[in-house]
Protein backbone atom coordinates (compact mmCIF):
# COMPACT_ATOMS: atom_id res chain seq x y z
CA UNK A 1 0.00 0.00 0.00
CA UNK A 2 1.13 3.26 -0.91
CA UNK A 3 2.57 5.86 1.63
CA UNK A 4 -0.25 8.69 1.27
CA UNK A 5 1.29 12.30 1.37
CA UNK A 6 -0.07 16.21 1.82
CA UNK A 7 2.26 18.43 0.71
CA UNK A 8 1.88 22.18 1.74
CA UNK A 9 4.83 24.71 -0.11
CA UNK A 10 3.35 28.00 -1.42
CA UNK A 11 6.28 27.97 -4.25
CA UNK A 12 3.69 26.14 -6.68
CA UNK A 13 6.76 25.05 -8.40
CA UNK A 14 8.70 23.46 -5.36
CA UNK A 15 5.53 21.69 -4.81
CA UNK A 16 4.97 20.74 -7.85
CA UNK A 17 8.73 19.22 -7.96
CA UNK A 18 7.95 17.45 -4.54
CA UNK A 19 4.66 15.95 -6.11
CA UNK A 20 6.03 14.50 -9.34
CA UNK A 21 9.26 12.87 -7.18
CA UNK A 22 6.98 11.47 -4.65
CA UNK A 23 4.23 10.09 -7.53
CA UNK A 24 7.62 8.69 -9.64
CA UNK A 25 8.93 7.29 -5.96
CA UNK A 26 5.20 5.17 -5.60
CA UNK A 27 4.24 7.78 -3.02
CA UNK A 28 0.19 8.75 -3.53
CA UNK A 29 -0.07 12.72 -3.13
CA UNK A 30 -3.66 12.86 -1.45
CA UNK A 31 -3.37 16.80 -1.07
CA UNK A 32 -1.81 19.80 -1.21
CA UNK A 33 -1.95 23.15 -0.63
CA UNK A 34 0.07 26.39 -0.67
CA UNK A 35 -1.35 28.03 2.37
CA UNK A 36 -0.64 27.14 5.87
CA UNK A 37 -4.20 27.02 7.14
CA UNK A 38 -5.64 24.69 4.71
CA UNK A 39 -3.09 21.83 5.26
CA UNK A 40 -4.26 21.20 8.59
CA UNK A 41 -8.22 20.59 7.16
CA UNK A 42 -6.74 18.70 3.97
CA UNK A 43 -4.36 16.34 6.65
CA UNK A 44 -7.66 15.50 9.18
CA UNK A 45 -9.79 14.60 5.41
CA UNK A 46 -7.08 13.16 3.44
CA UNK A 47 -5.42 10.79 6.45
CA UNK A 48 -2.18 10.58 5.27
CA UNK A 49 0.79 8.92 6.39
CA UNK A 50 2.74 11.68 6.08
CA UNK A 51 2.59 16.19 6.25
CA UNK A 52 5.38 17.88 4.06
CA UNK A 53 4.96 21.53 5.05
CA UNK A 54 6.81 24.56 4.29
CA UNK A 55 7.70 26.99 7.70
CA UNK A 56 6.85 30.22 5.47
CA UNK A 57 3.53 29.78 4.19
CA UNK A 58 0.61 32.52 3.75
CA UNK A 59 -2.20 31.78 6.10
CA UNK A 60 -0.77 30.06 8.86
CA UNK A 61 3.37 29.12 8.93
CA UNK A 62 4.63 25.32 8.59
CA UNK A 63 4.97 25.06 12.44
CA UNK A 64 1.54 26.52 13.97
CA UNK A 65 0.19 23.67 11.27
CA UNK A 66 2.38 20.97 12.33
CA UNK A 67 1.53 21.64 16.28
CA UNK A 68 -1.68 21.20 15.37
CA UNK A 69 -1.31 18.09 13.28
CA UNK A 70 0.91 16.54 15.96
CA UNK A 71 -1.22 17.18 18.82
CA UNK A 72 -4.17 15.35 17.30
CA UNK A 73 -1.19 12.80 16.24
CA UNK A 74 -2.74 13.10 12.44
CA UNK A 75 0.22 11.97 10.43
CA UNK A 76 4.13 12.23 10.62
CA UNK A 77 5.69 15.68 10.08
CA UNK A 78 8.48 16.32 8.07
CA UNK A 79 9.07 20.06 7.39
CA UNK A 80 10.85 22.26 4.61
CA UNK A 81 12.52 25.69 5.10
CA UNK A 82 14.76 27.65 2.59
CA UNK A 83 16.49 28.28 6.68
CA UNK A 84 19.20 26.15 8.05
CA UNK A 85 19.71 28.33 11.48
CA UNK A 86 19.44 26.32 14.35
CA UNK A 87 16.60 28.56 16.33
CA UNK A 88 14.33 27.13 13.38
CA UNK A 89 15.02 23.66 13.37
CA UNK A 90 14.53 24.01 17.24
CA UNK A 91 11.31 25.56 17.05
CA UNK A 92 10.22 22.79 14.39
CA UNK A 93 11.40 20.20 16.56
CA UNK A 94 9.32 21.45 19.22
CA UNK A 95 6.27 21.95 16.88
CA UNK A 96 6.12 18.24 16.29
CA UNK A 97 8.33 17.94 13.13
CA UNK A 98 10.03 13.89 12.95
CA UNK A 99 12.45 15.38 10.42
CA UNK A 100 13.46 18.87 8.30
CA UNK A 101 14.80 19.22 5.02
CA UNK A 102 16.49 22.41 3.84
CA UNK A 103 15.39 23.54 0.49
CA UNK A 104 16.94 23.44 -2.56
CA UNK A 105 17.06 19.83 -1.94
CA UNK A 106 17.34 17.01 -3.86
CA UNK A 107 15.66 13.57 -4.39
CA UNK A 108 18.12 11.74 -2.93
CA UNK A 109 17.92 13.97 0.79
CA UNK A 110 14.28 13.67 0.23
CA UNK A 111 13.50 10.44 0.40
CA UNK A 112 15.75 9.41 3.42
CA UNK A 113 13.76 12.13 5.45
CA UNK A 114 10.67 10.93 4.59
CA UNK A 115 11.90 7.80 6.06
CA UNK A 116 12.94 8.85 9.58
CA UNK A 117 9.66 11.12 9.84
CA UNK A 118 7.68 8.11 8.91
CA UNK A 119 10.11 5.26 10.93
CA UNK A 120 10.16 7.94 14.27
CA UNK A 121 6.06 8.30 13.75
CA UNK A 122 5.63 4.62 13.82
CA UNK A 123 7.94 4.39 17.39
CA UNK A 124 6.10 7.51 18.72
CA UNK A 125 3.08 5.35 17.78
CA UNK A 126 4.11 2.32 18.96
CA UNK A 127 5.16 3.87 22.21
CA UNK A 128 1.83 5.17 22.82
CA UNK A 129 0.19 2.50 22.49
CA UNK A 130 2.78 0.52 25.10
CA UNK A 131 1.68 3.23 27.45
CA UNK A 132 -2.08 3.31 27.01
CA UNK A 133 -1.78 -0.39 27.20
CA UNK A 134 0.12 -0.24 30.53
CA UNK A 135 -1.94 2.45 31.94
CA UNK A 136 -5.08 0.50 31.43
CA UNK A 137 -3.58 -2.41 33.08
CA UNK A 138 -2.92 -1.04 36.34
CA UNK A 139 -5.97 0.59 36.25
CA UNK A 140 -7.81 -3.06 35.98
CA UNK A 141 -5.16 -3.98 38.32
CA UNK A 142 -6.17 -1.44 40.89
CA UNK A 143 -10.00 -1.54 40.60
CA UNK A 144 -9.53 -5.46 41.29
CA UNK A 145 -7.68 -4.92 44.24
CA UNK A 146 -10.22 -2.47 45.60
CA UNK A 147 -12.82 -5.17 44.43
CA UNK A 148 -10.87 -7.86 46.01
CA UNK A 149 -10.35 -5.13 49.26
CA UNK A 150 -14.29 -4.94 49.56
CA UNK A 151 -15.27 -8.74 49.07
CA UNK A 152 -12.36 -9.64 51.93
CA UNK A 153 -14.42 -6.64 54.08
CA UNK A 154 -18.06 -7.52 53.79
CA UNK A 155 -17.88 -11.26 52.96
CA UNK A 156 -15.36 -12.60 54.94
CA UNK A 157 -13.32 -14.04 51.88
CA UNK A 158 -9.79 -14.73 51.70
CA UNK A 159 -7.53 -13.00 49.33
CA UNK A 160 -7.21 -15.56 47.22
CA UNK A 161 -11.20 -16.78 47.29
CA UNK A 162 -12.31 -13.23 46.32
CA UNK A 163 -9.94 -12.52 43.30
CA UNK A 164 -11.03 -16.81 42.31
CA UNK A 165 -14.90 -15.05 42.41
CA UNK A 166 -13.98 -11.70 40.41
CA UNK A 167 -12.35 -14.10 37.82
CA UNK A 168 -14.83 -16.60 37.93
CA UNK A 169 -17.72 -14.38 37.38
CA UNK A 170 -16.11 -12.55 35.06
CA UNK A 171 -15.54 -15.62 32.79
CA UNK A 172 -19.22 -16.92 33.49
CA UNK A 173 -20.27 -13.57 32.27
CA UNK A 174 -18.03 -13.49 29.24
CA UNK A 175 -16.29 -9.74 30.78
CA UNK A 176 -13.87 -8.26 31.65
CA UNK A 177 -12.70 -9.03 35.13
CA UNK A 178 -12.37 -4.83 35.75
CA UNK A 179 -15.88 -4.88 34.80
CA UNK A 180 -17.22 -7.30 37.47
CA UNK A 181 -14.62 -5.06 40.02
CA UNK A 182 -16.49 -1.96 39.08
CA UNK A 183 -19.34 -3.65 39.86
CA UNK A 184 -18.24 -5.04 43.19
CA UNK A 185 -16.92 -1.50 44.07
CA UNK A 186 -20.02 0.27 43.27
CA UNK A 187 -22.15 -1.82 45.99
CA UNK A 188 -23.86 -3.70 43.14
CA UNK A 189 -22.63 -7.18 42.93
CA UNK A 190 -21.75 -9.74 46.28
CA UNK A 191 -21.28 -13.39 45.60
CA UNK A 192 -25.31 -14.91 46.48
CA UNK A 193 -23.83 -17.98 48.42
CA UNK A 194 -20.42 -18.55 50.63
CA UNK A 195 -17.74 -18.40 48.31
CA UNK A 196 -15.29 -21.31 47.74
Amino acid sequence: MAVRVVIAEDEAIVRLDLKEILEEEGYEVVGETGRGDEVVELVRAGRPDLAILDIKMPGTDGLSAARAITAERLAAVLILTAFSQRDLIDQARSAGALAYLVKPFQKTELLPAIDIALGRFQEMTALEEQVRNLEERLEVRKVVERAKGVLMDECGLAEHQAFTWIQQTAMNERVRMDAVARRVVDGGLRPEAPAL
